[in-house]
């Protein structure tokens, strides 16, 4: 029997936002916080936060992205969760508004199946301030966990599905099992399951 579990990224697979990572790097962070959690909240239109966000980011050399990329900080029992499901008979999944210079390397390293997110773009190795992708509008990861049930030939009922803001509320909608980890009260209202820990490991209990 196929089972699938997808995992949102930033504040659940990796512990924060890449985009604050890098926003740091050009000393506004701060700015790019408050849009952030608003947009998680469900304050903010996914879609408009992010453009408004990867704008910010312009001049950034693309080579500082990779850098800040391979040392993003992972969830404690981020390996073992996704070990744990395979041994469960689980294809382990990532879907990330955030950017693929991010959940590559990680998801590689978490020896993920897939990722799904999106892309900065860059000219001459510098952050343009444009952003493009499959992940880009607040509908995206419910679109995604679909088509990828009716590949894998995957009910919802063997759907395992774990976030943290308002983002993940679209691909909630297609799973029994959906796990509101560290979140944000609009995804917790949407949960069969919380996890107000940071150790990714408490899922196994569930699972």
């Amino acid at each position: 029997m196929s089972k699938l579990a997808v995992f949102d990224f930033d504040s659940t697979l990796m512990d924060g936002e890449t985009i604050d990572f890098f926003a740091e790097e050009l000393g506004f962070k701060d700015q790019v916080v408050a849009i952030t959690d608003r947009a998680m909240a469900g304050e903010l239109d996914f879609y408009a936060s992010l453009v408004e966000r990867v704008a910010l980011l312009k001049g950034l050399p693309h080579s500082k992205v990779e850098q800040i990329c391979t040392s993003l900080p992972i969830m404690p029992g981020a390996t073992e969760v996704v070990q744990g499901l395979k041994e469960r008979g689980y294809t382990v999944v990532c879907f990330s508004g955030g950017f693929r210079d991010a959940t590559e390397p990680a998801c590689k390293k978490l020896d993920i199946d897939a990722d799904f997110s999106n892309f900065l773009h860059a000219e001459d190795g510098i952050l343009t301030g444009a952003v493009g992708g499959e992940m880009m509008y607040s509908e995206a990861k419910g679109d995604m966990i679909k088509r990828l049930q009716a590949l894998l030939g995957v009910s919802r009922e063997d759907t395992l599905v774990v976030g943290d803001g308002a983002n993940d509320l679209s691909m909630f909608a297609h799973a029994d099992t959906r796990v509101a980890f560290c979140a944000k009260p609009i995804l917790r209202e949407a949960a069969s399951h919380c996890v107000d820990v940071k150790d990714l490991r408490e899922i196994l209990k569930i699972v």
